[in-house]
């Protein structure tokens, strides 16, 4: 059948005798000359009041400067920039740069052994002078701006399988981090709160619970595999006013065989809201129970929480499913969908008899970077990847017992075949939130892995898997200018100000191993008007 086709604590490794001329930030809240946390702000809107970059002069965007970091890891990195210092990282090494001329200021490594299959990371949050991060050995440790000094570091680890990409977020005193991995048989996402002066853990939630009815929604007995999903892959999004938590929970596995997890595998595949003072579970909306999920479908980004031009609240939140989805806050449900690249094929079962062929494949939709949403526009801007998978599923006589650690499901393990990189591409989709409805479509090249941002400029900014950054009119979506960043981008792209200029910098690099891409060395390209 087939879908109608729509859109032990470690020393640091190095501190550079060049710490003794580092800039301490100062102590702010989110301002216009900043980018202070992995989305821009708590709120997650990546949105920036900064104007100077427009439509009409963007013709005169140069690359400035850029900094290489040396290093092969998997670049999914964003940038953080507080006080013209810009904050980079890969899984093992921290970086201060100066923002508008790229020289360095300090470099802290921290190693783990082995390193993960991955080797991802996603930033840092920064707060009152300190910088928070995690890294694949499933430590959290806090550093202090100006000199890149780890001031104490502590292990959230619990079983074999966990990593840790995610950029933690900062508020009020406390850091809140969370784990990975939740593709590996037995681990699950577990969020925890720790104080930010000490590490002590503060409070902790887990995304799939141990007892009570989320419990009964995972099978159980002897012969039965360990509850395994929802794990954390890129931040949290926070509303201040409230004191509200918002957690994004992965997948249920194994991947695509439900009928060996029957039931809806809560919190799996969920929007969570936690109290973010007690972790007490405020309410949840999942976007795709577990019944319904064989594809890998994640809900892995944040989201933006938002109020319209109309004077809703409202959180957009987009998925691996290829959709973008409004979901209000209270009481949360979804409100509308909308599709931010191509759905076909997606009702149709996984057999072990021949390889189904779905869309979007297994790596997307919209990966680990969420929506921006500019208000003078009203509109949301979500990027997404248009590649298709197919799986054929291992036959019923063959399913190992007990099961592998990293068995999904697909015959020859893994998460499928991918269609031939020649068929690839990607989406910018622009929605208006109070509708439901889109408003353009921009068709790109390759995938879109790379944050997207809005400036009150009326720019938005994205970048591809050739290096190409791309910048966008916010209200037609009219291509403005391209210019070559050196390598892929999968990372954070942001902007702030530095001399009173504004800037734009961009993560590029190697992606990850699944990927198909050339082998490139971990770095931040930075542009600004000529």
């Amino acid at each position: 059948m087939r879908s109608r086709r729509s859109l032990l604590y470690l020393l640091p490794l190095c501190c550079l005798p060049a710490c003794r001329h580092a800039v301490s930030p100062r102590t702010t809240a989110s301002t216009s000359a900043d980018w202070p946390s992995y989305n821009g702000t708590l709120e997650g809107t990546r949105f920036s009041s900064l104007a100077e970059i427009t439509p009409s002069n963007a013709t005169r965007l140069e690359r400035a400067c850029t900094f290489d970091t040396g290093e092969q890891m998997s670049m999914q990195s964003s940038p953080v920039v507080v006080n013209g210092v810009l904050y980079l990282t890969t899984d093992t090494s921290t970086y201060a740069i100066d923002a508008a001329t790229c020289n360095r200021i300090w470099h802290t490594g921290r190693s783990y052994a082995p390193l993960g299959f991955l080797k991802n990371n996603h930033g840092v949050a920064y707060m009152d002078g300190r910088l928070f991060r995690v890294n694949g050995g499933v430590h959290a440790y806090a550093l202090d701006a100006a000199t890149g000094r780890v001031l104490w570091d502590v292990s959230f680890r619990e079983r074999d399988g966990e990593g840790a990409p995610m950029a933690p977020i900062a508020w009020n005193g406390l850091v809140f981090v969370g784990n990975g991995g939740g593709d590996n048989l037995g681990v699950h996402g577990h969020v925890h709160a720790l104080d930010a002066t000490t590490g002590r853990e503060v409070w902790r939630f887990e995304t799939v619970p141990d007892t009570g009815a989320p419990r009964a929604t995972w099978p159980s007995g002897p012969d039965a595999p360990l509850p395994t999903g929802g794990g954390i892959w890129s931040s949290f999004t926070l509303d201040p006013s409230a004191g509200i938590l918002y957690v994004p929970a992965g997948n249920p596995a194994p991947d695509f065989m439900p009928r060996l997890r029957e039931g809806a595998n809560l919190y799996a595949n969920s929007l969570i809201a936690l109290d973010a003072k007690t972790g007490r579970m405020r309410d949840y909306v999942q976007v795709l129970d577990g019944r319904r999920d064989w594809h890998d479908w994640d809900v892995s980004a944040t989201p933006a929480l938002i109020q319209t031009r109309g004077g809703r609240r409202l959180l957009a939140l987009a998925g691996k499913d290829g959709q973008l989805h409004g979901v209000d806050p209270a009481p949360m449900r979804i409100r509308w969908s909308v599709p931010t690249t191509t759905r076909d094929n997606i009702d149709a079962p996984l057999t072990h008899t021949s390889a189904t062929h779905f869309c979007p494949g297994t790596q997307g939709g919209s990966e680990w970077n969420g929506p921006a949403y500019d208000p003078g526009q009203n509109l949301v801007y979500a990027g997404a990847v248009d590649w298709c998978t197919s799986i054929r599923l291992v036959p019923p006589d063959s399913i190992p017992h007990p099961l592998p650690i990293d068995f999904t499901g697909n015959a020859g393990g893994g998460f499928g075949q991918f269609d031939p990189k020649e068929n690839w591409k990607g989406w910018v989709t622009a929605t208006d939130p109070d509708a439901g409805q889109i408003r353009w479509r921009y068709q790109a090249r390759t995938p879109i892995l790379a944050s997207v941002t809005s400036t009150a400029g009326g720019v938005v900014i994205t970048g591809d898997m050739t290096g190409k950054l791309i910048v966008l009119d916010a209200r037609s979506g009219r291509v403005v200018q391209e210019l070559d960043a050196g390598a892929p981008m999968g990372g954070g792209i942001i902007t702030y100000q530095a001399g009173g200029r504004q800037y734009i910098a961009a993560a590029a690099g190697s992606i990850s191993p699944i990927w198909p891409l050339e082998q490139a060395t971990s770095r931040v390209a930075i542009f600004r008007l000529r």
